[in-house]
C-alpha cells in the first residue's frame, strides 16, 4: 500500500482546515475575553469609586496606583488616545482605519500563507487579533483606549537621561493586556516566519545536493 502524501495534503491552507480555525478563533475568544474583562474590573475597582462613562468620555477619578508587585508592577488607571505605550496621540481615526486594515491582513496571512499545521503562526494571529480588536473596541466605544498596567514605577533612568516627552522613569508608559497580546504575537510571527525561512533553506539546499533523476550516484 502507497504511503505517499498527496501534494493537496502537503501544502493543505490554513483556510481549509477546521482544526487551524478551532486554534484561531479559541486564542482569539480566550484573548478579547481576557483582555475586555480586565479592562472592565480595573476601571470599576482600581480606584475608590467606578471610573464613568458619561457623554462618550471616561471620567477617571484621582486615586492612588495599587502596588501589585512592589517595584514591578502598579495598576493605574490611564486614558491612552494614543497606540501602544501611547505613541502618536490625538489621531483616533487613523489608528480605527489602520486596526480595521491590519486585522483583515492578518485574516489573509492565516488564510493565505500559513498550511494547517503552522499552530505557531495561527496563535500568534489569534493573539494580535485579539489585542487588534480589543483596543478597537475601546476606541469606538470610549473613543479612548482604557490603559491600566505600569511596569518598573520608580524606575529612574541613570546619569539624568530622559525620554523626548520629559519623562525620567525607565519604563513611563501605561499599558493593557491587548497591547501584550499584540507584541507577544508580532514576536511569535517573527518567530515562525524565521523558522519557515530555515526550513525552505535547508529544503532547497538538500534538493540541490541530490543526484539528479537517472543519474547514478559517484562512487
Amino acid at each position: 500500500m502507497s504511503t505517499t502524501t498527496s501534494p493537496t495534503q502537503v501544502h493543505c491552507r490554513a483556510w481549509q482546515s477546521p482544526l487551524a480555525w478551532l486554534v484561531l478563533m479559541g486564542v482569539l475568544a480566550l484573548g478579547l475575553s481576557l483582555d475586555l474583562s480586565l479592562k472592565y474590573w480595573s476601571f470599576a475597582h482600581v480606584a475608590l469609586v467606578p471610573a464613568e462613562f458619561r457623554d462618550g468620555q471616561i471620567n477617571i477619578p484621582r486615586h492612588d496606583p495599587i502596588r501589585i508587585i512592589p517595584g514591578v508592577l502598579n495598576l493605574h488607571l490611564v486614558k491612552n488616545e494614543g497606540a501602544v505605550f501611547g505613541i502618536g496621540a490625538n489621531q483616533r481615526m487613523f489608528f480605527i482605519v489602520f486596526t480595521i486594515g491590519a486585522l483583515a491582513a492578518a485574516l489573509l496571512v492565516f488564510a493565505r500563507w500559513t498550511g494547517r499545521g503552522a499552530w505557531l503562526a495561527h496563535i500568534a494571529i489569534g493573539l494580535i487579533l485579539a489585542g487588534g480588536l480589543g483596543n478597537l473596541y475601546d476606541r469606538l466605544r470610549f473613543s479612548v483606549v482604557r490603559d491600566f498596567m505600569h511596569m518598573l514605577p520608580g524606575w529612574k533612568l541613570p546619569w539624568g537621561w530622559h525620554w523626548p516627552g520629559g519623562s525620567t522613569e525607565i519604563f513611563p508608559w501605561v499599558f493593557n493586556v491587548a497591547d501584550v497580546m499584540l507584541l507577544f504575537g508580532m514576536g511569535m510571527l517573527m518567530l515562525h516566519i524565521n523558522r519557515a525561512e530555515k526550513r525552505r533553506k535547508l529544503d532547497k539546499a538538500t534538493t540541490s545536493q541530490a543526484p539528479q533523476q537517472g543519474q547514478p550516484e559517484s562512487a
